[in-house]
């Protein structure tokens, strides 16, 4: 039944990924504005913005895309992604400049953090073995066992990720306030079986994956 389910998420996850064919060298040059927040070779001091290097490219092209929109100041409620930080600030930006931000990022390593000690038994639970008693699969099925992600399928790079960053992000699936996981609503579906704490062991686990 999970080698099913993976099966489907990867085609998924395949045919909603956006096309990514950016210049990693032209992006460079294009990144100055994003150093403030997600630190200039994408690993964010802040706990608050995620890390942007070392993710998919494909993956990265998608959530500028979607953020894009979604963070217009006319944006329609439901449309994209909104993140009230990034309100207008990706408005100058064509296609390409996303294209070619997204490879450059992608184009560096993402930093490791640490996890809590005493989270890590129910955070690891939960990455590779999922809840089965809920129906809810491991994360490793779209995300690997080490946390790189599937970048041919546009799921996206976990490992190393600031806890706080992605337990905002699993919360926001799990409320609905994130709905750009696709009509498959894949995220918000794994995220409706996680408690609090779940969440919290999960993030600070993740956080110290590599």
């Amino acid at each position: 039944m999970n080698k099913v389910l993976v099966s489907l998420l990867l085609t998924l996850g395949i045919t909603g990924m956006a096309h990514a064919a950016g210049n990693a060298e032209a992006g460079k040059e294009k990144v100055a504005v994003c150093g403030a927040c997600h630190g200039a070779d994408g690993n964010s001091p802040a706990p608050n913005f995620p890390k942007l290097a070392g993710q998919g490219e494909s993956y990265l092209l998608k959530q500028l895309q979607d953020i894009k929109v979604g963070s217009a100041p006319t944006a329609e409620p439901g449309v994209g992604r909104k993140v009230l930080e990034m309100t207008g600030i990706l408005d100058p930006y064509s296609d390409q400049d996303l294209e070619d931000i997204a490879a450059y990022f992608a184009s560096q390593k993402m930093t490791v953090g640490m996890a809590d000690p005493a989270l890590v038994e129910h955070g690891e639970k939960l990455f590779r073995g999922g809840k089965v008693e809920e129906g809810m699969p491991a994360c490793t099925g779209c995300h690997s066992p080490n946390g790189a992600g599937i970048s041919l399928a546009g799921f996206p790079h976990l490992g190393g990720q600031h806890a706080a960053y992605t337990a905002k992000q699993l919360t926001d699936f799990r409320e609905g306030n994130r709905t750009n996981d696709g009509d498959a609503a894949i995220m918000r579906t794994v995220a409706s079986k996680l408690s609090n704490k779940d969440i919290e062991a999960l993030a600070s686990y993740i956080q110290g994956l590599h």
